[in-house]
């Protein structure tokens, strides 16, 4: 008979999850995910909630040498001003591969906080200028507590600084944290010379503009995750060189990659040329042509540069557009598990 699948809550896994751990994992699965020999992961699907303003998300991974079978639902609400209810909420299930069965239910939301953060650490690791003194941090919830917290136990900045759009995000923000911070009035302030910066807000409208960022600096950017959201302008996309978790992600749920203008082309049927050619090209007034529009580029994948088939261009102005992968959730959920079983002493 098939053991009832153990229950672990937000709690346990806060204390059982720790990114000395957690981290070398996760720099190990996006290499793996980077040469799709190992592990199976769609690109998460989405269900609406119209009546509860929401979205269901479904986050499934494979992981086959390794053993790991999972899947993630996450729900997310657009909620009203002063709701007492959760915008987000997350549940991990962890299977037995061969026959199916729940191993594990476990809390996902600190889950989602830490992998996140954490790869968001490994891409520092990997893109941010030698001697970086100055980490700015946007946005002030869970996630940004999530990357103070591992940022300030993993790379030894002179100066934190962090932005928050309201006064009471900003006391909470302080209140969670065990450390020293710099509150700034503006985005632009909390920026301006910083050599590694951490979007993590639920704006929609740009909050990061590319003439604040200083040349070199490494951007982390882990919020907007629809295709209509940004966090970031069309002069940082244009000027940073571009990483991503997953090229087929981006492609489909970055709204700082799909919406990205940064250059265009004029053609007729007859001609094709950049913007400087405009003016010569339509002195004839029946003229009539198209315009195509250039996103972003990505460059690489992170686990491409862990495995060391893409380069880290650490001279030059990086972000990494994190949208998350369920092999990182499948990661952090067998360690949890794991160290349930450690602790409890159980086979």
């Amino acid at each position: 008979m098939t053991e009832p699948p153990v229950i672990i809550s937000e709690d346990q896994v806060s204390r059982l999850l720790h990114y000395g751990e957690l981290v070398p994992r996760l720099k190990e699965a996006l290499a793996k995910f980077s040469r799709r020999d190992e592990v199976a992961q769609p690109v998460r699907s989405s269900l609406p909630l119209q009546k509860v303003n929401g979205h269901m998300y479904l986050m499934p991974a494979y992981m086959e040498n390794d053993g790991i079978l999972s899947t993630k639902f996450v729900a997310v609400y657009a909620r009203e001003k002063g709701s007492k209810l959760p915008a987000v909420q997350a549940t991990v299930v962890l299977l037995d591969p061969e026959s199916g069965s729940m191993k594990a239910v476990i809390e996902g939301n600190v889950i989602t906080c830490m992998r996140t953060a954490a790869a968001s650490a490994i891409s520092a690791q990997l893109l941010m200028p030698d001697q970086a003194k100055v980490l700015a941090i946007l946005g002030t919830g869970k996630q940004a507590q999530s990357h103070y917290s591992v940022f300030t136990e993993m790379f030894s900045f002179q100066e934190v600084r962090v932005w928050g759009h309201t006064k009471e995000g900003m006391d909470r923000f302080l209140s969670s944290i065990n450390g020293p911070v710099t509150v700034c009035d503006s985005a632009e302030t909390a920026v301006m010379g910083a050599d590694v910066i951490v979007t993590a807000t639920l704006s929609s409208e740009p909050v990061l503009l590319g003439h604040w960022v200083k040349p070199g600096a490494h951007v982390a950017a882990v919020g907007a995750c629809m295709p209509d959201w940004r966090e970031m302008d069309d002069v940082l996309m244009k000027e940073a060189v571009v990483y991503v978790d997953s090229r087929e992600a981006a492609m489909v749920e970055s709204g700082d990659i799909i919406l990205s203008r940064v250059g265009q082309s004029f053609f007729s049927s007859s001609h094709c040329f950049s913007l400087s050619g405009l003016c010569a090209a339509t002195s004839d007034s029946n003229f009539v042509c198209d315009v195509l529009v250039f996103q972003a580029e990505v460059f690489a994948e992170l686990g491409e540069v862990i495995s060391g088939g893409k380069p880290a261009m650490r001279e030059k102005t990086t972000v990494f557009k994190s949208l998350g992968l369920g092999i990182e959730d499948a990661v952090s959920a067998k360690l949890v598990f794991d160290q349930w079983k450690s602790t409890t002493n159980q086979p």
